[in-house]
């Protein structure tokens, strides 16, 4: 199986939708978690540099900006690119309005 981390982005805006596509979301994303994936809900970022090995620098704050804030992250297993959407698909970022975006991930090879 292949490993996606997928990145959900949503406000409050959009998550005050029908209460039973939200609560419907909820649950989805519980039988998600019970199937061991981890998931979570972000925190505010930090920004992490060390160029050159010169010491490090950290800057408050998202380095990439969205219309809409990043409001929760999970790394899950699927078979293809396909099933990994259809596994997020109905969770409260993409059914709330928002959005879900799914990254493959690659694990990269030791020297």
């Amino acid at each position: 199986m292949a490993m996606f981390v997928t990145i959900g982005y949503g406000d409050r805006a959009g998550y005050e939708t029908d209460p039973s596509v939200r609560d419907a979301a909820h649950a989805h994303d519980a039988r998600l978690r019970a199937d061991g994936p981890l998931m979570g809900v972000t925190g505010d970022p930090v920004q992490v540099r060390n160029h050159d090995d010169a010491g490090l620098r950290k800057t408050q704050g998202p380095y990439m900006g969205s219309d809409l804030p990043i409001a929760g992250f999970a790394v899950i297993e699927a078979e293809s690119p396909e099933e990994a959407a259809e596994l997020v698909s109905a969770t409260p970022c993409a059914v709330a309005h928002g959005v879900v975006e799914v990254w493959p991930l690659h694990s990269t090879p030791h020297p």
